[in-house]
């Protein structure tokens, strides 16, 4: 705890107490920690004199803001049009199953973490399942834990 509180200070110190900080701030703090955690927000809370539920609802209308660390690697999975229609739903389905996790969350060994977006622009190659950098296309549920082995 002393190394975030030491952290978020340093953040902090960059900044006026103004609300209309709040995004910037959150944006580094996303940055250095990587995500969000109550403990962050409550400080962040304090500094702005906030509501710690107002935070959470400006950090959550926004996708690129996290309240769970990330694992060691990151999958994706499409669920616009073209992969909705291919079974994308069933992939998520699937690895939330596989990895017992939800969306947003990170698997009890920090080796996973699981999203979803509304396109990832590869639409030809409809259902997409991208694993860190890695884009997978037409992929089919026997196939996912093929793919997820590759990151061992």
């Amino acid at each position: 705890m002393k190394k975030i509180e030491k952290g978020i200070n340093e953040i902090l110190k960059n900044f006026s107490d103004e609300e209309g900080n709040l995004i910037p701030i959150l944006q580094e703090v996303q940055t250095k920690f990587g995500h969000l955690s109550p403990e962050i927000i409550e400080k962040i809370s304090g500094f702005l004199k906030i509501t710690e539920n107002k935070i959470f609802g400006v950090a959550s209308f926004y996708s690129q803001f996290r309240f769970n660390p990330r694992g060691k690697h990151s999958i994706t999975v499409c669920l616009g049009t073209a992969c909705h229609v291919r079974n994308g739903e069933v992939l998520l389905n699937t690895l939330e199953r596989d990895l017992e996790i939800g969306t947003g969350e990170c698997t009890v060994d920090k080796r996973f973490d699981l999203d979803r977006v509304a396109c990832l622009g590869c639409c030809a190659l409809a259902p997409v399942l991208k694993v860190d950098d890695d884009i997978y296309g037409n992929v089919t549920v026997v196939q996912i834990k093929e793919i997820l082995e590759k990151y061992e």
